[in-house]
């Protein structure tokens, strides 16, 4: 498997990502074990999980499978933000609650450190000052390696980043370098302004649900199986907007370009999302071994331009004033 710089880092790491939300719930430690050894035996090292997936028990899970000797060769990213405790301080980006949120990682991944620590989402509530100097004393404490930010807008990317790129108020900072957003054909609404901004200031986008929760598999096309996640109580919820009647366009012309190159539906939405600007490593996720066997067929697969640009024009989101303005050029305006 090839290997990405992740943003402007030294950190160094496969181009696709192995996503564990799954891991704890839906998949037991066996299956996790396997989906892990094919991973590794692609040539895979980012593992991606979070303090909240299964309750913890994502991280309880990987720590078990490290614990095999793995651990020099995985690279384990996880996140924190989301509650994990009751009361107020249970849950946010206060300092609080971020700097012991990832002491529990640590002991639940048993581990001393981890190699990319996220904020899983933005808090209103907390200055951002306060969350970033978060970061910095993971970092300055070794329990961190290099750190990112997960579901921030343009916005909040943009000045997430300009403030954690130089000293400010003389301390020290960790500067960012990725984030981890939901990219797919299905779900383009990044490349507005997340995207921009992240290119900007040389943070790695790190697609999660690459495959628009599913649905990119066309799996649904005949109707919903028994055993998807659109049947599930806990994850119906979550896959149901891109069973919407504008979505079977994108879908169809997944499969008719699979068809075509004799790749599955997972490789083509893959290689697509794969090889975006500013995108270093898309995070799969599989309840099985062998559902990860077709994300990993991916790495061979590299579309052709013409069925690149048929898959951008079907998929394109809409785009005015001010991210695109039609008609004329700012470099032509006379003041």
């Amino acid at each position: 498997m090839q290997q990405r710089h992740l943003g402007r880092s030294g950190l160094i790491v496969s181009r696709l990502a192995l996503g564990t939300m799954t891991w704890g719930r839906e998949t037991d430690v066996d299956d996790a074990a396997a989906q892990l050894a094919a991973f590794r035996d692609a040539g895979g090292t980012l593992v991606d999980t979070a303090d909240v997936y299964a309750g913890g028990d994502s991280e309880r899970v990987l720590s078990r499978l490290l614990a095999g000797g793995d651990r020099d060769e995985v690279l384990v990213a996880t996140k924190a933000h989301s509650p994990t405790g009751p009361g107020p301080m249970g849950r946010g980006s206060s300092r609080g609650h971020l700097l012991a949120a990832l002491d529990a990682s640590l002991e639940r991944l048993g581990l001393g450190y981890v190699d990319l620590w996220q904020l899983h989402a933005w808090d209103r509530h907390t200055p951002l000052a306060e969350s970033l100097a978060a970061l910095d004393t993971a970092v300055a404490s070794g329990r961190v390696r290099y750190v990112g930010v997960s579901n921030y807008n343009g916005w909040q990317t943009a000045k997430a980043a300009a403030l954690q790129s130089a000293a400010v108020g003389g301390r020290a900072v960790a500067p960012l370098v990725s984030t981890q957003m939901e990219y797919s054909l299905l779900a383009r609404g990044i490349e507005r302004e997340v995207v921009p901004a992240a290119v900007d200031a040389g943070l790695g986008i790190l697609p999660w649900s690459p495959l628009g929760r599913g649905v990119l598999t066309g799996k649904y096309r005949g109707g919903t199986p028994a055993d998807s996640r659109a049947r599930s109580e806990v994850l119906a919820g979550f896959v149901a907007p891109y069973l919407a009647d504008w979505a079977v366009g994108v879908v169809d012309a997944v499969l008719t370009a699979a068809d075509g190159l004799g790749a599955s539906p997972v490789a083509v939405a893959l290689a697509w999302v794969r090889d975006r600007p500013g995108v270093v490593a898309p995070v799969v996720g599989a309840r099985t071994a062998a559902q990860l066997a077709d994300s990993l067929a991916s790495e061979a697969l590299e579309l052709p331009a013409e069925i690149r640009a048929a898959l951008d024009d079907v998929s394109a989101p809409e785009m005015s004033y001010p991210e695109r303005m039609p008609g004329w050029d700012s470099d032509d305006l006379e003041f």
